[in-house]
């Protein structure tokens, strides 16, 4: 297993650095404002910005038997903390002996091994051993190791904290758009085209593509949603299906399908990514084929209407 300050070093900087430090899951409005408040205290002292992220979440070691729920991938993470405009992105893995580590120790290994001269973090900051590292903590211990402490005040929007936990309540409510204020984009899964039940062309007359999502990707409530569906360059409109297809199931599995407007071709295999615009109606179990189809051209008429798209002719 990589050494905490071995995986700081592979990305330190040329020269001294200003720090952010977090999980960052989904990157939304409150990781930006944050690290907003690192760059501009890097350009103003000269420093390098630097988000240092855990590989992995600390529940995965400490808690494993929760069932995670991210917002988004490791890579997607990656992706979107390089576009804040900092220098480098340092992601560690968490493990049982970095959860051992004091604030004293930890704050020492930025210090030490990414070169940190300056650490900010929001007002509720926790991190080291039984989350010890409050923000007294941490300022009094820039004090000591020789670092200046910013703390960043929380970003609200429309009076509500943007956080990752509110985010994931937004989406278990199936309220894309809260969802969406608070990440400053539309919420987005990808995975790759898998094999489905080969039902929706046929008997159904509307074929889906079934997206394969990883088991902690969180997911908005079982329900159908206009969308957009991301296949290379091409962005595609969409009616999104999320859910067990209770007309067909009792208790089956969890199932991600978007049926892409005007579009006749075959995606198995290729990734694609999945942006929700807005909820059309929840999960619904009908009494027949002739029923969900009804229903089916209800959503692609409406999915037409949201995101503006003409009406397909009689």
């Amino acid at each position: 297993m990589p050494d905490l300050c071995e995986e700081l070093t592979a990305h330190r900087p040329d020269r001294p650095s200003a720090v952010a430090f977090g999980v960052f899951d989904g990157v939304h409005l409150g990781h930006r404002h944050v690290l907003a408040s690192v760059v501009r205290a890097a350009q103003q002292r000269g420093l390098a910005p630097v988000a240092v992220t855990l590989a992995n979440h600390p529940f995965s070691v400490l808690r494993p038997d929760v069932q995670l729920r991210m917002l988004t991938s490791l890579d997607e993470r990656l992706s979107l903390l390089a576009g804040c405009g900092v220098e480098a992105v340092a992601p560690v893995t968490f493990t049982k002996d970095v959860s051992l580590l004091t604030p004293r120790e930890f704050m020492t290994a930025l210090r030490d091994c990414l070169g940190m001269e300056h650490f900010a973090a929001g007002p509720d900051v926790t991190l080291g051993h039984n989350r010890e590292g409050t923000l007294p903590v941490l300022m009094a211990l820039g004090d000591e190791l020789g670092y200046t402490m910013e703390s960043v005040e929380q970003l609200t929007l429309a009076g509500e904290p943007a956080r990752s936990t509110a985010i994931r309540q937004a989406l278990d409510a199936g309220d894309i758009e809260r969802a969406a204020r608070m990440l400053g984009r539309s919420f987005s899964i990808d995975g790759p085209v898998v094999e489905g039940e080969r039902r929706g062309g046929g008997l159904l007359g509307y074929p889906t593509a079934n997206v394969g999502v990883e088991q902690q990707q969180a997911l908005p409530a079982d329900g159908v949603y206009a969308g957009w569906l991301l296949h290379g360059t091409d962005r595609l409109p969409a009616a999104v299906s999320i859910g067990h297809k209770p007309t067909f199931h009792e208790g089956g599995p969890s199932v991600v399908e978007a049926f892409i407007l005007d579009f006749d071709g075959n995606l198995y295999g290729d990734r694609v990514r999945l942006e929700f615009v807005e909820r059309l109606r929840g999960q619904e179990k009908f009494d027949g084929v002739d029923a969900l189809i009804a229903a089916m051209r209800e959503d692609v008429a409406r999915t037409r209407h949201i995101l503006a798209l003409p009406q397909e002719a009689s």
